[in-house]
């Protein structure tokens, strides 16, 4: 066995002096790739970038991701990062992001927008579920969003909002 052999196969529990790693030790992934006609295997303890890994019962396997604008992904179809120039959008790597999203500063994914709709009236001016009795209280107003935009966690803004109010002092009746 060459010394160049040796540095092809550590890890291995099976190595061939043509194709490398043919079979790792358990805690390692088998990485596969090919030059031409030729495939070659490294035993390795992380898949490198653009592969995620797959323990399997026989052997663990980096599995190369389906887009290859993925830098790194969870699935074969699933990315988590995209590579320069590609947005990250529901787990695919995009060139621009669609419609009613907006890409986050430094992570490089679309993010759903979110349009609040208008505010409600300001309810009834409490304190402690009270009406009156009190010189101040507090009065409160709300606004929704649509199903989708709060399903996917779009960053909102405010959708309550409550603010000092004057209250009656006396209450009807002498309560």
């Amino acid at each position: 066995v060459s010394s160049g052999l040796l540095e092809n196969c550590t890890g291995c529990v099976l190595c061939s002096e043509d194709n490398g790693c043919i079979t790792c030790h358990h805690r390692l992934f088998l990485l596969i790739w090919r030059d031409g006609i030729r495939q070659f295997g490294m035993c390795v303890h992380t898949c490198p970038p653009g592969y995620f890994g797959v323990r399997g019962l026989e052997v663990n396997r980096c599995t190369k991701c389906r887009s290859p604008s993925c830098e790194s992904c969870f699935s074969r179809d699933f990315c988590m990062k995209c590579k320069d120039k590609f947005y990250l959008h529901k787990g695919q790597c995009l060139r621009q992001c669609p419609p009613n999203t907006t890409v986050q500063p430094g992570t490089r994914e679309c993010q759903e927008t979110c349009e609040p709709g208008p505010w409600s009236e300001w309810s009834a001016c409490t304190h402690e579920s009270q009406t009156c009795g009190c010189k101040w209280g507090v009065e409160t107003r709300v606004r929704e969003v649509s199903g989708a935009a709060r399903e996917e966690g779009a960053a909102c803004p405010a959708l309550l909002e409550t603010r000092k109010c004057r209250m009656r002092k006396h209450c009807p009746g002498g309560e």
